[in-house]
């Protein structure tokens, strides 16, 4: 996939994502966090008024800190394409 279209992809996951009404699961909603904060190179600290919610949320970008921007693009594809695939 050229980066272009990966780009493309990546935008549209993010629309569908933005446009859900439903509640997501908290582990989801880490991995999601972790994975558009990586793609989009945003490195600004978490802002939650909660600290533990800072925390997780520092500890979801810790463990993927060795994957690239587009590696997190993929991911980040990947999981909203299985999500509506297979939520209930």
């Amino acid at each position: 996939m050229t980066s272009k279209a990966l780009d493309i992809e990546f935008d549209k996951a993010v629309e569908r994502i933005n446009a859900h009404t439903e509640p997501f699961p908290a582990d989801m909603l880490l991995r999601l966090y972790a994975y558009y904060k990586k793609a989009t190179n945003n490195y600004e600290r978490p802002s939650s008024r909660k600290p533990i919610i800072n925390a997780f949320k520092t500890n979801a970008l810790f463990q993927i800190k060795d994957v690239s921007e587009d590696e997190a693009k993929r991911i980040y594809i990947d999981l909203v394409n299985n999500y509506f695939l297979y939520r209930k």
